[in-house]
């Protein structure tokens, strides 16, 4: 806008308004929203996926629910179980995942109890070999006699002194157990397996499973000969050994479907125990 000085000169100002980013995004845009989850199940031919996710801050509650995948969403592998960050895309009455990746395994931290996860040596969709363990009752359990029961597997030592570690997968457990309470040994069995043979005999784990609130029907605290501990670990891809008293270990939780077939593996503790029930909730309903 331009005005006449004193002078009789012609003085232009020019003001500049700056907007703040948050506002200068068009109308017609769509709004992105990111979180994490966990993965239940996918269909390539649909492409979509079901994801039992966190919370999207100041727009949805964590919850499980399908979502379609569009760009390079589309070209990323995902399984059931693995965990991942993606971005959730909104215009108008449609949405979206235009970006997913998939979250690696906690790096190994001060504790040292956990080391870096590798790959499931049975991958998923594959058959678990056949395994007798004994639980804290002292009875014999081969996973071949849960056929046509979900199994759900994951792994602890009764000394670990770390509450977010081994007790933290025990305590998943205990939410899965009390969800499912219905349809616990009828349906589904939980194991938990301790890579600590030497020092975990039935006794101490029915101890150990009694402080947790566990000495619950269909949910087995397994130990045996520890060239047995060592193939069922082995199968599922978990790594341990012994370190200034400790056990280093790495951290998996699977899930078995109703044919002994390996449906899913979580690797870590970065996950809910809403999701991990979410997860077995999948495999629950799954048609054979």
């Amino acid at each position: 806008m331009g005005f006449v000085s004193s002078k009789g000169f012609v003085r232009f100002v020019v003001r500049v308004f700056v907007v703040p980013a948050a506002v200068a995004v068009c109308a017609g845009c769509a709004h992105h929203y990111t979180t994490t989850g966990l993965v239940l199940r996918t269909d390539p031919r649909a492409a979509t996926v079901t994801i039992s996710h966190d919370a999207f801050p100041g727009f949805m509650d964590a919850m499980a629910m399908p979502f379609d995948l569009q760009g390079g969403a589309r070209s990323v592998k995902l399984a059931a179980g693995d965990r991942v960050r993606f971005r959730l895309s909104v215009k108008g009455g449609r949405s979206w995942v235009d970006r997913v990746e998939v979250v690696s395994a906690t790096p190994v931290d001060a504790g040292l109890q956990q080391t870096p996860a590798i790959p499931v040596v049975v991958p998923v969709g594959a058959a678990i070999p056949d395994f007798e363990l004994v639980d804290q009752t002292a009875r014999h359990v081969a996973l071949s006699s849960l056929k046509g029961k979900v199994v759900a597997v994951t792994f602890i030592y009764s000394r670990c002194p770390l509450p977010d570690y081994c007790p933290r997968m025990v305590d998943n457990f205990r939410v899965v157990r009390d969800r499912f309470a219905a349809r616990m040994n009828t349906d589904l069995v939980l194991l938990t397996i301790s890579f600590d043979p030497q020092f975990d005999t039935p006794q101490i784990l029915a101890r150990y499973a009694a402080s947790h609130r566990a000495n619950t029907p269909g949910w087995h605290f397994l130990t045996g000969e520890p060239a047995n501990i060592e193939r069922v670990c082995n199968a599922f891809g978990i790594q341990y050994w012994a370190e200034e008293g400790l056990i280093t270990h790495s951290l998996q939780t699977a899930i078995v479907d109703r044919n002994g077939r390996l449906a899913a593996t979580v690797e870590g503790k970065d996950f809910t125990p809403q999701q991990l029930g979410d997860l077995v909730g999948a495999v629950l309903d799954s048609k054979p």
